[in-house]
């Protein structure tokens, strides 16, 4: 592990630079506008205008990776998110910051589109599971560093996009010196729309779900945190919680849903995170420790939607349409991480902070009505590749078949009354047929 880590530490280096850029900035931005008394609207406007930018900005960054190359493509993105940020110093506008942060996410997403092919061309098929598994943790704790980094400035500081610029600028240095082939470039797969809404409608209706609840969590979430009370150290720490949570159990979850049904998953968790916010409804006053406990369980809940659906649609779909199906997943999910900051601030305008966990329950419950496994045709379900039980389940497939064997030796004895190992070639049988 710590070989394969290394051969790619330079990808994982960047990707850790872009995401602790991106943690700080998105933070900071809500809790900047939140001290100069700007509207939950706006927020929300310029949350979704960032995610809206990266639904928007992934076609054109494909072209640009087709034309100029991996290498090219990330450094010309990452100087220009490194503008962008730092044009946000000049003018407290916030029409023009709107659309800084359109372009912002609409850059950045070629990023992520770089660092991403270049592992899936690099890694091999035995390890490819792995080496996403680092990227992804890579990328989880630059956002929780990012958060966290927030208590070190002061909010109405605009000198702290000066840092998310640095960031940004320094997470080239690593692309520009590794020693890594440069990745093959390949056709763009079509992405078709409509075909994959007849596929797996299910999963393109969670992942919308999802989005807007990690979107309003990402972009208002600092928000309500500052709106119950807590000081810029105890938002930093009260929003690294739960993306670190998420974060860890990740594994646990992908474990489990290969051997659960997922969509059962996918409802027990709506269910679940649906019923556990409806104590920050407002009428009851939490300590802070128990609100930290409280948002961690959260984050295993919320984030763990988005690979549980993600799978569950790779699986009702051929092998050959996976590429445009990771396309509109992302889209999907990106449409609802944009339209969720819009709504969740507007409710937050009308009705207070509570209405943030208020959404996030009916959010839930609306996955927890609709997604139902009657609706899924599985028309084009592939079969899940077979699974090599570890050492534990091996052990306790042999203690049921000891125990299974042990019963029916003692209803034979019991029927004839005679000693069962007479009768002990009937019993095989019947342990391997019943094990």
């Amino acid at each position: 592990m710590i070989s394969l880590f290394l051969s790619f530490f330079s990808l994982y280096l960047a990707t850790l630079l872009m995401s602790l850029g991106t943690g700080l900035y998105n933070t900071f931005i809500a809790l900047h506008l939140a001290d100069q008394g700007v509207s939950q609207v706006w927020i929300g406007l310029l949350i979704a205008a960032f995610y809206t930018g990266q639904v928007l900005g992934a076609r054109f960054g494909h072209k640009l990776v087709q034309r100029v190359g991996h290498i090219r493509a990330y450094a010309i993105s990452a100087a220009m998110v490194t503008v962008l940020v730092l044009a946000q110093t000049i003018t407290p506008l916030l029409p023009i910051w709107v659309f800084l942060r359109f372009l912002t996410g609409a850059t950045m997403v070629t990023q992520y589109m770089v660092l991403e092919s270049w592992l899936n061309d690099q890694a091999d098929q035995k390890q490819r599971g792995s080496v996403f598994a680092f990227y992804m943790v890579m990328s989880g704790l630059g956002l929780v560093f990012g958060q966290m980094t927030v208590s070190f400035f002061s909010p109405e500081d605009l000198t702290t996009l000066n840092v998310v610029a640095m960031s940004m600028a320094l997470c080239l240095i690593p692309v520009a010196i590794t020693r890594r082939s440069h990745p093959v470039l390949q056709l763009h797969a079509p992405i078709k729309l409509k075909v994959f809404i007849r596929l797996v409608p299910m999963s393109m209706f969670v992942l919308f779900v999802a989005g807007s609840i990690t979107g309003s969590f990402y972009g208002l979430g600092p928000v309500y945190a500052s709106k119950e009370g807590m000081n810029t150290d105890q938002v930093a720490v009260f929003l690294s919680v739960s993306v670190m949570a998420g974060l860890l159990s990740q594994w646990p979850m992908g474990w489990l849903s290969d051997r659960i049904y997922r969509l059962n998953m996918i409802r027990f968790n709506a269910l679940l995170l649906g019923l556990l916010t409806i104590p920050f409804y407002g009428y009851w006053h939490l300590p802070y420790s128990v609100m930290l406990v409280m948002v961690a369980i959260f984050g295993v809940l919320q984030f763990t939607i988005y690979p549980l659906a993600t799978a569950f649609a790779n699986e009702h779909v051929d092998p050959s349409l996976r590429v445009g199906l990771s396309g509109v997943l992302l889209m999907t999910y990106g449409v609802g991480a944009s339209l969720g900051p819009l709504l969740v601030g507007k409710l937050m305008d009308i009705g207070g902070a509570p209405m943030f966990y208020i959404y996030t329950s009916l959010a839930a419950f609306s996955l927890v009505i609709f997604v139902r496994k009657e609706k899924v045709k599985g028309t084009y379900k592939v079969d899940p590749e077979p699974l090599y039980p570890c050492r534990l389940t091996c052990r306790l497939l042999r203690w049921q078949r000891r125990w299974i064997r042990v019963s029916m030796n003692r209803l034979i004895f019991h029927l004839t009354n005679k000693p069962w190992k007479k009768y002990w070639i009937l019993s095989r049988p019947a342990t391997r047929l019943l094990s």
